[in-house]
């Protein structure tokens, strides 16, 4: 059969946002998908998730009609509607939630399983229009967000395929051998054409860890504390900028005094890194004109995390490193794409009065939280699109419980039986990617992405938009965005930004967004009205969780430490072939990734009396769940690893590890501590196993 190689755009929730080139078979099969060889940034490479997309597309587990409940809510039994009528049933239930407690016990609630423009954010125009209540997405960036506009004030930074020309490259927090392919291949050029050193910054080996010149391994939760002994070394070994920190910082001898108070030896008691290990680190930094920080989010997904943010985005300020080629920071470009959403999204009905609720407070919100309700009526109408919140979201216990809730009408748009559709009172099959338009911000590089339709949509599959537009229709919601198709939306999107006509900038598959090098490197000032980085953030201005964060950059000691009950900190960094819950439901990420397993230090393990082969049991107050274990020496004692969002199919009692996580919101903006909880391990017996059955 041959393939006609098309256009097109990953949606998912990675940095690359990679523009694409797919086999289209026919009308309504693909076979092969490659990373588009002319953007820059992508360079010809995709992840191996993507590149096996036909498993997913063509994957005969996929729903493909409505469905409506039956059994009790989480058992998974549906039979099937017309799409008339699940819609019309959906409507009726927003209407009865608002009659009865007003427009805000109705939540639209949606999350990262799409990054498209219009397919995932359109979904806030019923909201806006009808004044439900509206969703401050935190669960993912919102900490990293914090501590990075802390400092820099602004969402972009270094065009991230100038790390080609850095002579150091420094990965902190993050695994792109796993999570970020594309830049993996920008640093072997640096490496292969300049020489450049990688140091990778992180608390257990990942493949990024194993592929750099010097790993740096640390306890959980204390990069703010490493980030400021590597300020005292630079500070006492004369290597900082002055001029550079008087013309565009807000550096002073309060924030020297400070830093000379951090020293190495500070740092070392919390880390658990050596002196000499920090001192060294610090000098290879300050002596290297280009340095490059590629900054993840792992580190920031802890209580202290947008502190840990803010510290180690000091560095490059500290030595000026903004102002070389190849020289600063890069964590996340979404300011710089000037994208016009007003019609697309209905912000010119947004009523800021009208609550937004805490995606990453789920559970607490849908079990009557007055707190995390901001005060207002419950929540007794939703609709889903792109989340798994049973499996993804924190305290998973209290979200289960939640959606079990009679009193709660639930409908789910989605692609599969995930363990939130188990709970849907009425449950719509989804378009994918591949069957929609839509333009992708790439919030790890420079470009919008553009994303035609490549494929019919399969069975009676809807996208997010016509879900979103049919709903409207019902509820007399009058827009002129409930009126266009999605690719005229789109159209009209790129006209009023001023980025001229949709059809050329597909047939281009992109629209560059990168600013020049002063501006990027911010040579004309900084995000803050004062155009200064800020060594001294101003944390109220951030968010309200400001109470108690330190003044200048820090470690903060506000982690779920480890105690005599739960002696381990756990971390739950992504596995290498899932995406979140997405792809876990494909033959080959099924079969790369094997079982759910925690990584524990041997000496742990054999004071434990882990037995080899054997599973253990892992829990705190929040839970507790069975899984198997395997030695890791390339953490700290102490720390426990848990890679992947698995299917609740995985475990013996369908809870997988965010069960542990807890629910409260992140100073100061909220979020999700996700590599933040204390717990206790032991080994699992037939005798603790019977118990527990």
């Amino acid at each position: 059969m041959t393939a006609e190689i098309v256009r097109s755009a990953c949606p998912h929730d990675c940095p690359s946002a990679c523009a694409l080139e797919v086999e289209r078979l026919s009308p309504t099969r693909i076979g092969r998908i490659r990373g588009a060889r002319d953007l820059a940034y992508t360079a010809g490479v995709v992840c191996e998730k993507v590149a096996r997309y036909a498993e997913r597309v063509h994957h005969p587990d996929r729903l493909s009609e409505p469905l409506r409940r039956i059994g009790a809510k989480g058992e998974g039994c549906f039979t099937s509607i017309s799409w008339d009528d699940a819609l019309q049933e959906t409507a009726e239930a927003f209407e009865k939630a608002a009659a009865r407690s007003g427009p805000e016990s109705v939540w639209p609630y949606h999350s990262g399983g799409t990054l498209g423009v219009l397919q995932r954010w359109g979904m806030e125009r019923l909201t806006n229009v009808m004044g439900y209540s509206r969703e401050n997405g935190t669960i993912c960036m919102t900490p990293s967000f914090s501590g990075w506009n802390a400092g820099v004030g602004t969402l972009r930074g270094v065009d991230p395929c100038e790390i080609a020309e850095a002579d150091l490259i420094v990965v902190w927090g993050g695994n792109p051998v796993h999570t970020q392919v594309n830049l993996m291949s920008h640093i072997q050029r640096a490496r292969k054409e300049r020489g450049a050193k990688l140091v990778v910054v992180d608390v257990y080996q990942t493949p990024t860890v194993a592929a750099a010149d010097i790993p740096i391994i640390l306890r959980p939760g204390t990069d703010g504390a490493l980030a400021c002994a590597m300020m005292n070394v630079i500070l006492a070994d004369g290597l900082a900028d002055t001029d550079y920190l008087a013309r565009l910082t807000d550096f002073d001898d309060n924030v020297r005094r400070h830093l000379e108070s951090r020293t190495p030896a500070w740092a070392a008691e919390l880390t658990g890194l050596d002196e000499q290990t920090i001192v060294d680190f610090a000098r290879l930094y300050g002596q290297a004109e280009r340095s490059f920080l590629r900054l993840g989010i792992g580190f920031t997904r802890s209580r202290n995390g947008a502190t840990n943010m803010h510290a180690v985005s000091c560095l490059p300020a500290l030595t000026g490193a903004w102002q070389q080629p190849g020289g600063g920071a890069f964590f996340v470009n979404l300011d710089n794409f000037g994208l016009d959403t007003t019609l697309a999204h209905g912000l010119d009905a947004l009523k800021p009065e009208t609550r937004a609720l805490d995606q990453s407070r789920i559970g607490g919100i849908l079990l009557g939280d007055t707190d995390a309700l901001h005060h207002g009526p419950p929540v007794n109408a939703m609709l889903m699109q792109n989340a798994n919140s049973a499996a993804v979201a924190p305290d998973s216990a209290a979200v289960r419980t939640g959606l079990e809730r009679e009193d709660l009408f639930l409908c789910v748009h989605e692609q599969f039986m995930t363990e939130t559709a188990r709970y849907a009172d009425i449950l719509l099959p989804a378009a994918m990617f591949l069957e929609v338009d839509d333009v992708y911000m790439g919030w790890g590089h420079t470009s919008l992405v553009m994303g035609r339709r490549v494929l019919e949509p399969f069975a009676d599959c809807r996208s997010n938009h016509e879900v979103i537009c049919g709903l409207a229709k019902l509820l007399g919601a009058e827009h002129a965005g409930f009126e266009l198709s999605a690719w005229e939306l789109v159209s009209l999107m790129l006209k009023d930004s001023g980025l001229g006509s949709a059809e050329e900038a597909a047939n281009r598959g992109w629209i560059d967004r990168a600013h020049d090098f002063a501006k990027a490197h911010f040579l004309e000032g900084f995000g803050h009205a004062d155009g200064r980085f800020h060594f001294q953030p101003d944390w109220s201005a951030i968010g309200p969780y400001h109470e108690g964060l330190p003044t200048m950059p820090d470690h903060w000691d506000a982690v779920e430490a480890a105690n005599p009950e739960q002696p381990f900190r756990l971390v739950t960094p992504p596995a290498r072939t899932y995406l979140n819950s997405t792809f876990s439901e494909t033959p080959t990420s099924q079969k790369r990734e094997g079982q759910p397993c925690v990584m524990v230090h041997p000496e742990d393990a054999a004071e434990l009396g882990l037995v080899e082969g054997g599973p253990a049991r892992l829990g705190n107050a929040r839970g507790e769940l069975v899984l198997a274990w395997r030695p890791a020496a390339g953490q700290q004692r102490g720390v426990l690893v848990s890679e992947g969002v698995w299917p609740g199919s995985a475990f013996a009692d369908g809870f997988g590890v965010n069960l542990l996580i807890g629910g409260d919101p992140v100073a100061p903006s909220g979020g999700a501590a996700f590599h933040d909880a204390a717990v206790w391990i032991k080994a699992e017996t037939a005798s603790s196993a019977l118990a527990a059955e």
